[in-house]
């Protein structure tokens, strides 16, 4: 697992720069939709050539790169298409690729130790999966198409007869910490399920589950940081009887 550094991303930095020194960083350019190769340019040129807020991307660079420290204020109504873009890319990742590679590893546990510890660790992320589906689902298809909805109406690009009958609240209660059953899971690995002949197969395990939990504590910080304020912003714009 490759440790992050503390250096505050600037605009004038060279991308190429970037990744070398965190390489995680070519997983937020790809949920930013941006593509390598960057030769000498710098981020100010990629987010201008991507038609991205250069203040957004830093934002969350520096979300990457360990600093916290960046409210809501650094974002604005016009990057709300943007963030969603953004954190259906996640998704995208979540569903397509890490979720599938931590089940076929635990899968290969059970098999090779056939323990009934592991067949119930294999039934825990079972579980943690649909749970996790039903999240990510709920958001693809309740919460994102009401906040571009919202969005979409207050630039006057939609008549307000097309707004759902909808509030950011009913997304901030459905909005559960999906974080905390892959932390579980982690200590079982660690702490105390039985090992056989697995130790290849829990090492790259264990990798994946701390690569999903890295970006999807970002994810969530991205989501109750930006997203949800800017909706609550764009709602008091309806005005009252909305």
């Amino acid at each position: 697992m490759y440790q992050k550094t503390n250096q505050l991303i600037i605009a004038d930095m060279k991308v190429s720069d970037m990744i070398l020194e965190n390489p995680y960083f070519m997983l937020m350019l790809e949920h930013f939709g941006i593509r390598l190769v960057f030769q000498e340019k710098t981020i100010a040129q990629i987010c201008v050539e991507n038609s991205i807020d250069v203040g957004l991307f830093l934002t969350f660079a520096n979300l990457f790169n360990g600093f916290d420290a960046f409210g809501s204020s650094n974002a604005s109504k016009k990057d709300v298409p943007t963030i969603i873009q953004y954190l259906k890319a996640c998704h995208t990742y979540y569903l397509e690729e890490k979720l599938p590679k931590i089940s076929s590893y635990i899968h290969r546990m059970n098999e090779l130790n056939e323990s009934s510890e592991i067949r119930l660790a294999e039934k825990f992320f079972n579980e943690y999966c649909n749970e996790i589906v039903e999240h990510l689902n709920y958001e693809n298809e309740v919460a994102f198409p009401y906040i571009l909805g919202l969005f979409h109406y207050l630039t006057k690009k939609t008549p307000k007869k097309y707004l759902k009958s909808y509030s950011i609240k009913e997304y901030q209660d459905h909005h559960n910490d999906i974080e905390e059953k892959l932390t579980d899971l982690k200590n079982l690995l660690i702490k105390y399920l039985p090992q056989k002949e697995d130790q290849q197969i829990r090492r790259k395990l264990l990798f994946s589950l701390f690569e999903l939990e890295y970006d999807l504590k970002i994810h969530s910080r991205i989501e109750d940081k930006f997203l949800v304020p800017l909706t609550v912003l764009m709602e008091r714009n309806l005005g009252p009887g909305r």
